[in-house]
This record gives C-alpha cells, structure tokens and sequence, in this order.
C-alpha cells in the first residue's frame, strides 16, 4: 500500500514539477546552447517588406517612393531580446526604433515616411540591446 502512495507522488511530481525529477537533463548555463550569440543574418534596404520578405533592395531611392525600409533577419537568436535600428541623415539622428526578437530566429524591419527635407545621404545603425554596434547601412535618398 506504501509503495502505491510513493508512485503516486512521483507521478504527479513527474506531470506538474518534471524538473525537478529529470534536471540533469537541463541545460548547463556554461552549455554550447546558452552559448550561442546573437548573429545579423541579413540586412538590407528596401522600398517595401510583403510576406516578410524585402522588396526591391537597393542603396539609392527615390522621394517618390514616400518610404523606405530597413529589414533585418537573425539566426541564430538564443533568448527573447531586442535590437535598435539608428536612423541617421546626414550625421544626424532621426529616430531610434527599438525593436523585439524572438528564439530561435527572428526577422524584423523598420520604416520611415519620406519628406522633401529628406534627400541625400543616410544611414541605419543596427545594434544590440547593449549598443553595441552590429553593422551599418548607407544608402541615398533623390530626386
């Protein structure tokens, strides 16, 4: 009858507490796993993003377009983080848009509305959540 009631409670140990049973199954914080650092898989300038994807890359626009975008892909991405996207014109900072990534990859994009005042040279910076400086995109905006 003893050995009834100590199965029982390993059972429902099992179903609600698993970790507690099987941890040396669980990740060692110092494991390859957590190891992994967060990698820029692609960046690039487009005109639009439909179905997550980036249409019509390039590095010089039009003002006739009214917007330009900003996508960026990740993988791997190791934990629930974010990342910053700089806009600068002309050495200038336009906005900051923080943005969310998600495991285990994780793609995003950010966009501006473009103005008359808007022509000529610019960048994004995209970096960590620490600020750290992860790649730079320049591109043009004319006529």
């Amino acid at each position: 009858m003893k050995l009834k009631y100590i199965l029982i409670v390993i059972l429902c140990l099992n179903l609600f507490f698993p970790q507690l049973l099987f941890a040396q199954n669980a990740q060692h914080p110092e494991s390859g796993a957590t190891q992994k650092k967060l990698t820029l898989d692609r960046a690039v300038m487009c005109e639009d993003i439909k179905d997550f994807a980036p249409q019509n890359p390039a590095v010089v626009f039009s003002i006739k377009i009214g917007k330009v975008c900003c996508y960026t892909s990740f993988d791997p991405v190791p934990k629930k983080t974010f990342i910053y996207h700089k806009w600068f014109h002309r050495d200038s900072l336009s906005t900051n848009k923080r943005l969310y990534l998600q495991p285990p990859r994780w793609a995003t994009f950010s966009t501006i509305q473009l103005r008359e005042t808007d022509i000529g040279p610019w960048r994004v910076e995209i970096s960590d959540q620490n600020g750290k400086l992860l790649y730079i995109l320049r591109f043009s905006i004319t006529d």
